[in-house]
């Protein structure tokens, strides 16, 4: 095989579409050709990307019709300016870079989908993964042999429960009964270090029963407070207080 010809085989090599014998020639010429090896490379790491992204099962035809309609395009003269043989006599059908992005082209069309549900599932995942994590924390702080708790029914008839443990350094707070927050509006919870606010975190806003983990160590902090504020959350309280309540000490 000429050296020509091998310069056209980086897609079909990239594709693990070559026979034996002209893989190891391939292979061979690799180690004398930087810009082969770097078209290799490239069009490897294009292939996996895609392939990952692929999330549906291709029509059956897909193949089929994309092999047909690799035969009516013309094959690009490498940039080598060495001549190719495009006859019936020479060797046609290769995969050359430029058919290996219409393959590539063809299966993004046919994963554009995919790739949104794909990245959507691994979302998914992040935030069932931190949620199990946030709950075998919150088990720890009620399991501990140092939790303390104290309870207490708000102004609104809502009650609320809040669990510390010294040795985890945590707190979890169980709420019942809490009204829903004003549209746009968010519940936000509040370490009280001894007169400063100090963020915990957010409560579920359609939830009217929680079980919440602080946010953030205990520290000195000697009690909690519950705001509303604008969805997202404040650096420090915008409202009153719609809850206050003592962190055991006993």
């Amino acid at each position: 095989m000429s050296t020509a010809e091998l310069h056209t085989l980086t897609g079909a090599y990239a594709l693990h579409a070559l026979p034996e014998d002209e893989r190891r020639e391939f292979e061979r010429h690799l180690g004398d050709c930087e810009a082969c090896t770097q078209e290799v490379r490239e069009l490897s790491a294009t292939a996996a990307r895609l392939g990952l992204a692929v999330a549906e099962t291709p029509p059956r035809e897909l193949r089929e019709r994309v092999l047909r309609e690799i035969t009516t395009v013309r094959q690009e003269a490498p940039s080598h300016g060495r001549p190719v043989r495009t006859g019936s006599g020479g060797r046609t059908g290769r995969w050359s870079a430029f058919a290996l992005a219409a393959c590539l082209a063809a299966a993004a069309a046919l994963g554009g989908v995919a790739v949104w549900q794909n990245q959507e599932a691994r979302d998914a995942r992040q935030e069932a993964n931190q949620a199990q994590r946030q709950n075998e924390q919150l088990a720890q702080v009620l399991s501990a042999p140092d939790a303390k708790t104290s309870s207490r029914e708000w102004k609104s008839g809502a009650r609320g429960t809040v669990v510390v443990s010294e040795r985890e350094n945590r707190a979890v707070l169980l709420a019942s009964g809490l009204e829903r927050p004003p549209s746009g509006k968010v519940y936000q919870l509040w370490f009280n270090d001894e007169g400063t606010m100090r963020s915990a975190g957010l409560m579920d806003p359609s939830a009217s029963d929680d079980a919440v983990l602080l946010d953030g160590p205990v520290d000195r902090a000697t009690g909690m407070g519950i705001t509303v504020e604008p969805a997202g959350g404040s650096a420090q309280p915008t409202s009153s207080p719609v809850a206050l309540m003592d962190f055991p000490t006993a």
